[in-house]
């Protein structure tokens, strides 16, 4: 096997402990040049001056993104009461000041509770998010309105870590999509002295966390050492939350080609799974249905063709 073709064969997930101060694109670019792989892409962007959980997958385990962005995430947040700013974080201007003294521990954890659950959210104004095919934050700069639709997010767990007024630290337990900054922004909007985010640390994304995360700094220290292989998460374990069910060689061969596989009677309608050899490789990810005659089986959504394919 040539070094092209033991190129091709790398798959995974290289879960980085991403420092502040770089973009998630700077640590793809960083990962692409170590690794020496073009095909390399985050699952979920981290704001330049958040820290923490960064999944990056490489090779044909990109096109696991999907599946990947969309899973929860954890932070810690520090929050600073007293404030308000046009960014919802530190590096804005500051548009309200109040005395934040007056804000109680139990004031605070009863606001938290409101935002628990399925809740509208609106995007910062200073987001990547695209209006009319800008990006907000490009519009805001330049002094436009920017005008964002609130969208639905779930809040899964809100909690008090540390209260140390003006600053209270939290930990956010929430769906994909969720900006943490907003969150800070409506909690101070709520508590009626403002507020705004001043620290972020990722510390799960799916179900990797911080434990299975190498700082960035490690991992090029390896790619220079030419032993950064022993970090990569093999493509079957990215989905790790989602079960699994294994193909005989047969039945691999036959989802390679689209076939499906017949499902367990009690197998749930509509649920995805992992399909994987007898060696543990990530064949397909596949989706229980109802067939003509009323049985069921797995249905391939994503297949995935490794080198011996």
């Amino acid at each position: 096997m040539n070094s092209q073709d033991v190129k091709n064969a790398i798959s995974g997930a290289l879960v980085v402990d991403k420092p502040v101060g770089m973009t998630s694109h700077d640590v793809v670019q960083a990962i692409r040049n170590g690794t020496g792989l073009r095909r390399a892409g985050h699952t979920g962007t981290l704001d330049p001056r958040a820290s923490g959980v960064l999944v990056i997958l490489v090779g044909p385990a990109v096109r696991l993104s999907e599946y990947v962005s969309a899973s929860d995430k954890r932070y810690q947040a520090i929050i600073r009461l007293g404030g308000s700013t046009d960014t919802f974080d530190a590096e804005g201007k500051v548009t309200l000041s109040k005395d934040p003294l007056t804000v109680t521990e139990a004031q605070f954890e009863e606001a938290l509770k409101s935002f628990v659950g399925e809740i509208e959210q609106t995007p910062p104004p200073y987001s990547a998010v695209k209006v009319q095919g800008r990006k907000a934050y490009e519009m805001a700069r330049k002094g436009e309105e920017v005008d964002l639709e609130p969208r639905k997010i779930t809040v899964h767990h809100l909690e008090v870590l540390e209260w140390a007024p003006p600053e209270v630290v939290i930990d956010v337990h929430c769906s994909s999509g969720t900006y943490v900054r907003s969150l800070a922004n409506d909690l101070g909007e709520k508590l009626g002295c403002g507020a705004y985010l001043v620290g972020l640390r990722r510390t799960k994304s799916g179900r990797f966390s911080l434990r299975d995360a190498t700082p960035l700094r490690k991992l090029q220290e390896a790619f220079t050492a030419g032993n950064w292989y022993q970090y990569l998460i093999p493509a079957a374990e990215a989905l790790g939350d989602w079960s699994a069910i294994e193909l005989s060689p047969d039945e691999v061969e036959g989802v390679r080609h689209g076939h499906r596989v017949k499902a367990a009677a009690d197998a749930e309608v509509g649920k995805r799974v992992r399909g994987v050899s007898t060696q543990g490789e990530l064949v397909a990810l596949m989706e229980c249905m109802v067939v003509e005659d009323g049985s069921l089986m797995w249905q391939p959504k994503k297949v995935f063709f490794t080198n011996d394919a």
